[in-house]
């Protein structure tokens, strides 16, 4: 009886370190829809990670997305006259979907500004 709770405990060990963390990753893309190819992380790699840089200049744009598995990844954006990047970081299989992260937030925000807009324009009709 004990040789068969060993070994019942031995597969569930051996299944709890056989998952691993899933994320999209790809290289230098121009386009998100070319950064959705999921990877299996290894070990140790513990965040989805998502970088987008962006420039443009003389009335040219261009915009440059990298995604990859982290062992330690820090959100940050930057930004200049001209260029900006920002760093996204996430932690469940498959979370760096969008390329674009800073802008669902942003979505909120403007509905919100043209709601509160449309509720003053409807309020000085009546």
């Amino acid at each position: 009886m004990a040789a068969y709770a060993s070994i019942l405990l031995l597969a569930a060990l051996c299944i709890g370190t056989a998952y691993s963390l899933q994320c999209y990753t790809c290289s230098l893309q121009s386009s998100n829809s070319n950064c959705q190819t999921a990877t299996n992380c290894a070990s140790g790699e513990i965040q989805c990670e998502t970088i987008v840089g962006s420039a443009s200049a003389g009335g040219y744009s261009a915009t440059v997305i990298t995604k990859s598995c982290s062992s330690s990844c820090t959100p940050s954006t930057y930004g200049t006259s001209g260029a900006s990047a920002s760093t996204s970081c996430c932690s469940t299989d498959l979370c760096n979907t969008s390329g674009a992260i800073s802008i669902k937030s942003t979505y909120s925000a403007i509905f919100l500004v043209l709601g509160t807009i449309a509720m003053l324009f409807s309020s000085s009709l009546l």
